[in-house]
């Protein structure tokens, strides 16, 4: 892996462990939400 994706893939990491530790259910869920949209979005634009 290369050192600007390994940054990139630490820093959402880094992003999930503080919402998790805010212990804000809001915030979670929203982070959750938006993981499982962008995901879906990202595999239907490659399945063109």
């Amino acid at each position: 892996m290369k050192l600007t994706s390994w940054l990139y893939r630490l820093a959402r990491l880094s992003r999930d462990a503080e919402v998790i530790a805010s212990g804000n259910p809001k915030k979670m869920a929203r982070r959750v939400k938006n993981k499982v949209l962008g995901r879906s979005i990202v595999r239907r634009m490659f399945r063109w």
